[in-house]
């Protein structure tokens, strides 16, 4: 294994260790009694960081999140006050942050904190990124090995742990189930554990729509580009999990991705399986998936025209600020995302990060320091641990939060659910392989051509095939 290989490994393992989520052990993974004594230490830290950023009194974060912007226009009006130190929170479109990045990073008032996307991204920004193994956040993170590193620097910290699958409401589930003439053979959305069962829950929800009161099982395919990272990356990302389970010469999914020069894309058939399930009992035709965007998804679910949709733990911030929002906390839960894979009953949901702070080493150091100064109050600060657990909705891999501190979300608590039980294996994200956002865009491309007719399922097989190999082999020049 090469120098850098040998680097991602060190950095991956324990990352793709998430499948059994010990690293962070419902998140932070020290005791509620050593997290109340880390808080404590903390706020000494917070304490002198108004003056200790007396040098720099504007910094400038690339928010990755679009769904949670408006969350930190309200944190950065408080730092302001509390510390006298503006934060300039600038948000990338869906889709656009590393054409983004790349624009605001040349320019001279350049971003002092952005998002570096694994040890791929990494490899892209790395002389912008300041080593941070002697940050005090870095000290408090729970798994030194979930940090991006290279030889003895750290150059990314992980801030948040997510997880996605189905989302569904389970009080449209329940009167499904409650109907006299249902045909599905199970009596609770809990009992669904693999493709076969989802798909017979599912058409037969569709010939009850209007018996549920319901235009459509699934909210729409979001397919407008930009929109679609739902499907070119994270149901992308099971199949190519399984795939590169497969080879037994790396440690984990990532690292055998990574590897990979050409793909055989083996588990396409069951990509199929679930992209035409949600399209084809979907509440909008597939001529019009084209012109969706994820919020139109979400409002679908939010309003309760739909019983399902894909998204992360992330998605309550959408769902509970839509206008009309009918959907009650206590309903909404988690399935994994279910494909007619061998052995499927034990998957869990897909957990990992891809959330990584860098700071910006062609910056002053004074702003170096107060960006460092801004991302520790943020994990470390009573006021900003709040903003991260209630308003934020993060998953903290931080021994600075205590248990009374984890998020309350019901989206949040069903990946902690879902990550504490036995015999199930969560999926790691194994997307950060992927050779380039050409490739995903192309895959989301060819999704969009095969829904409005215009590929057959082994177009869009080639498009992945050829896709993957061009992009890895443009990567390697």
């Amino acid at each position: 294994m090469n120098k850098v290989s040998k680097v991602l490994a060190f950095s991956l393992a324990a990352l793709m260790s998430l499948s059994t989520l010990a690293a962070c052990s419902s998140a932070p993974a020290a005791p509620a009694s050593s997290a109340a004594a880390s808080s404590e230490a903390a706020s000494a830290e917070v304490s002198s960081q108004a003056a200790s950023a007396e040098g720099a009194k504007e910094i400038y974060y690339l928010n990755f999140k679009p769904e949670i912007a408006s969350v930190y226009d309200e944190i950065a009006k408080d730092y302001e006050a509390e510390t006298g130190v503006k934060l300039n929170v600038v948000t990338a479109a869906s889709g656009t942050y590393e054409q983004t990045l790349t624009s605001e990073i040349a320019k001279d008032e350049a971003p002092t904190i952005f998002q570096i996307n694994g040890p791929v991204g990494y490899q892209n920004w790395k002389d912008y990124c300041l080593d941070l193994k002697d940050t005090e956040l870095y000290k408090h993170l729970t798994d030194k090995s979930l940090a991006v590193t290279s030889g003895d620097g750290v150059y990314g910290i992980p801030y948040a742990i997510e997880g996605y699958g189905i989302i569904y409401n389970n009080a449209i589930m329940s009167k499904y189930f409650a109907l006299p003439n249902k045909k599905a053979k199970v009596s609770s959305a809990a009992e669904i554990n693999n493709f076969a069962t989802l798909k017979e829950v599912v058409e037969d929800m569709t010939a009850n729509a209007k018996a549920l009161g319901i235009k459509g099982v699934f909210a729409s395919t979001s397919l407008t580009t930009g929109e679609d990272w739902r499907w070119q990356t994270h149901l992308a990302n099971i199949p190519f999990f399984y795939e590169f389970k497969e080879n037994t010469a790396f440690p984990s999914t990532v690292l055998a991705g990574l590897d990979a020069k050409e793909i055989a894309f083996k588990y396409s058939d069951n990509y199929k399986n679930i992209f035409d399930l949600y399209t084809n009992n979907s509440c909008t035709k597939k001529g019009l998936l084209g012109s969706k965007s994820v919020d139109d998804s979400m409002a679908e679910f939010a309003l309760g025209n739909v019983a399902m949709v894909q998204n992360g733990n992330w998605a309550w911030g959408q769902i509970s600020k839509v206008d009309g929002n009918t959907v009650k906390e206590a309903d909404v839960k988690f399935m994994p995302i279910y494909t007619g894979v061998s052995g499927e009953e034990k998957q869990g949901l897909c957990v990992g990060t891809e959330n990584f702070f860098a700071i910006n080493s062609k910056v002053s150091a004074d702003k170096q320091k107060a960006s460092i100064d801004f991302i520790n109050w943020l994990f470390t600060s009573d006021k900003g641990k709040s903003y991260v657990s209630t308003k934020l909705g993060f998953i903290a891999p931080f021994d600075t939060f205590t248990d009374a501190e984890k998020p309350s979300d019901p989206l949040a608590k069903e990946v902690l659910a879902w990550s504490s039980k036995k015999d199930i294996n969560n999926v790691a994200w194994t997307f950060a392989a992927f050779p380039s956002q050409k490739f995903k865009d192309d895959f989301g491309a060819a999704l969009l051509e095969y829904v409005q007719g215009g590929k057959t399922w082994d177009d869009v097989k080639k498009v992945v095939i050829d896709g993957w190999k061009t992009e890895r082999a443009a990567a390697a020049k």
